[in-house]
């Protein structure tokens, strides 16, 4: 907090940044705010450590955006990835090198709210944000945003992050428009040992039977966390999807210890980013990756970023320097994030169509197999890829041609890559 108002502030209790939700963007967010030595209060809704819908798959992009001496509680490290495409032409292409870790959401994001508290953010659970206000009777001056709590209390802020998920009331202030809606299924399955053995540090990616749908396995130590992902509005056919990959991987036998689903929203190109001196980041902002629904490093990204801006804007005089600071905010996240999630886009349209070819391609192409493995141990993105190697923009415009095509012949099968790849008859 800035010297010349520190008093006053006090005196009327008004924080720096408010940070609602403590997930991995809000977490982050409230970090890079309290380590700027600003007053900051974490409002989170439910009690910690609660349980979230995700894969829990951490690649290089969101390891390298984790604090200064975070210790990952990973339950996996992933060195093998087995694909399939509807439970048909399985290979499995294995790296001496990890490729990306598998963790526990609980564990995770819990750990990050610690790093936030440590670096002088204060939590509070148990706290539902109704809405934020910028004008009105309940905010003092043009300098000042109030978030209002069920139950009426009111909390003033210089500056505010929504953080709060992807059904985010922070968001509908904002006026975030979404492009993509889809629905996550997933459980997470305790198997006997013998099992678990089995799929030590290796996943599955199943290619699914409806457009641009996808399932995963995920081992972490005696549980599998087993999911599958399409588009919103098909319920009943995602529901039998994950029902039909369970039964088909040998596990419909094991009771789940928890079945949930999810909402993933993916913004639109002209969605705003913030209203005021309201910031919103991670799945509040719509902010994912098209293609896969990775959020993981988005949030962690996206909200390192909204903690910075909302430092900037906190100590913002006046409504042309906030606008300013908002809009400085935007540009990093599209510059950045933004490209990503065009080339992502682009990629989900080809995978929708042709299914097929991805899957001939990661399992029988040696450059696309390093391009996925570079990928997720974050020595490139998907954006870096495709702007900085010709082989990728080859690629990407053969497959763009290829899904333009009205051709009825299915996806080629792969053949067996001998370096680097191995055929499995099953998982």
């Amino acid at each position: 907090m800035s010297s010349d108002n520190s008093s006053a502030d006090d005196v009327r209790q008004v924080w720096d940044v408010v940070v609602v939700g403590a997930g991995p963007a809000g977490a982050s967010a409230a970090y890079a705010a309290a380590v700027a030595g600003r007053r900051v209060l974490v409002l989170e809704k439910a009690e910690l450590p609660r349980y979230k819908t995700c894969g829990g798959g951490i690649i290089g992009p969101s390891r390298d955006s984790l604090p200064p001496g975070f210790e990952l509680p990973f339950r996996d490290r992933v060195h093998a990835v087995t694909f399939s495409h509807n439970g048909r032409y399985t290979r499995t292409r294995r790296s001496k090198q990890m490729l990306f870790g598998l963790i526990n959401r609980p564990e995770f994001d819990q750990q990050l709210v610690e790093h936030a508290q440590k670096a002088g953010a204060e939590l509070r659970t148990g706290a539902t944000v109704t809405r934020v206000e910028q004008h009105g009777s309940a905010v003092p001056d043009r300098r000042t945003v109030a978030v209002v709590l069920q139950g009426g209390e009111t909390l003033l802020a210089r500056a505010v992050v929504g953080a709060d998920g992807s059904a985010s009331r922070i968001g509908a202030h904002v006026g975030v428009k979404l492009d993509q809606v889809d629905l996550g299924l997933e459980s997470e399955i305790p198997v006997p040992e013998t099992v678990a053995e089995d799929w030590k540090g290796r996943v599955l990616i199943d290619w699914g039977p409806m457009p641009g749908s996808y399932g995963w396995v995920f081992p972490k130590g005696d549980t599998l966390t087993v999911g599958v992902i399409s588009a919103r509005g098909e319920g009943a056919a995602t529901k039998r999807y994950l029902e039909d990959f369970v039964g088909r991987l040998g596990l419909a036998g094991f009771e789940p210890s928890i079945s949930s689903g999810h909402l993933t929203r993916c913004r639109a190109d002209d969605s705003p980013l913030s209203r005021g001196r309201v910031l919103v980041c991670g799945d509040a902002a719509g902010l994912l990756e098209p293609w896969t629904r990775e959020g993981i490093s988005f949030a962690l990204r996206s909200g390192r970023l909204a903690g910075e801006w909302a430092v900037r804007i906190a100590e913002a005089h006046d409504a042309v320097d906030t606008r300013r600071q908002a809009l400085n905010y935007a540009f990093a996240i599209k510059a950045g994030l933004g490209v990503e999630m065009a080339v992502g886009k682009r990629m989900l349209r080809i995978f929708e169509r042709r299914p097929g070819l991805f899957h001939a391609a990661l399992t029988g192409v040696r450059p696309a197999w390093k391009a996925f493995m570079d990928i997720t141990r974050g020595a490139t993105s998907l954006g870096e890829l495709v702007r900085s190697r010709p082989f990728a923009q080859r690629a990407l415009a053969m497959l763009d041609r290829r899904a333009a095509e009205a051709d009825p012949t299915p996806d080629p099968v792969p053949e067996p890559d001998p370096e680097g790849a191995e055929e499995q008859s099953g998982t």
